[in-house]
């Protein structure tokens, strides 16, 4: 006796689909062949499929079945392998649902990165983007020193930087880039590695700074992007008349 396609698929409970697809990828071999062409499974190939769908249902990825199911060290390792990336699977989901509880509950927001929900308040919407998109591209290191920043930050000229309309004038533009300089030489006296981010992206240069480029050329009018530029030029002079002059040298007036 032997069973067809369909019902070797219905008897251990999958589908002909993953039936064939585990002949395709050398998990369940093939069966012989009835005079009229059809296949014939038998019993040897039900226990296959049977211990392929319950290693599946424990998580086992379907290229480490074969590993996983021979008795011997290699075996034990595979699966206390899969057995931590399972572990951290469930500790993601479980983040995860508290999340969902917390947002369902009006105690957190989704437009920010995890550990700036306290701090959103008093985010604009661009910087709110700017920090989903640093995520991804600067280290968990420097995720926490931006999140102090933005704690940090009640500077009232930030606040009028982030409501600056795309026409502002010169002079106001002018006034505010002023104004907005101190802060933004404190922020990089106070953490240096904002010049030179090298050390924390955790994508190439090339990458963040494309991105970077572009994000900042989305998310900011172009009054606001002049304020920037005039206030990091100011910063700069602000960080150089600040250092100690080297030996032999006159203090910048």
């Amino acid at each position: 006796m032997g069973w067809s396609t369909r019902e070797i698929a219905d008897l251990a409970g999958t589908t002909v689909n993953t039936v064939r697809h585990y002949h395709q990828v050398g998990l369940l071999e093939q069966p012989d062949r009835m005079s009229n062409g059809y296949k014939q499974y038998q019993v040897r190939h039900l226990v296959r499929l049977l211990k392929i769908r319950r290693l599946r249902d424990l998580g086992v990825p379907l290229d480490q079945i074969d590993q996983v199911a021979v008795d011997g060290d290699s075996s034990t390792e595979a699966l206390r392998a899969i057995d931590g990336d399972l572990r951290l699977s469930i500790e993601r989901l479980q983040r995860a649902r508290a999340e969902i509880q917390a947002i369902l509950h009006g105690s957190t927001v989704t437009d920010v990165p995890p550990g700036f929900e306290d701090v959103a308040a008093g985010m604009s919407e661009a910087n709110r983007s700017l920090m989903l998109i640093y995520s991804q591209l600067y280290d968990k290191d420097a995720m926490n020193d931006l999140r102090h920043m933005v704690e940090a930050d009640t500077d009232k000229a930030s606040a009028e930087l982030d409501a600056l309309p795309p026409d502002a004038e010169e002079s106001q533009r002018q006034d505010l880039a002023e104004r907005y300089a101190p802060t933004l030489a404190k922020t990089l006296k106070d953490y240096p590695w904002v010049r030179d981010p090298e050390s924390h992206v955790t994508k190439s240069a090339g990458v963040t700074q494309a991105t970077m480029t572009e994000a900042v050329q989305a998310l900011y009018n172009p009054a606001q992007r002049d304020v920037i530029t005039r206030a990091s030029i100011i910063a700069q002079k602000l960080l150089r008349a600040a250092e100690p002059p080297a030996e032999g040298q006159e203090p910048t007036p």
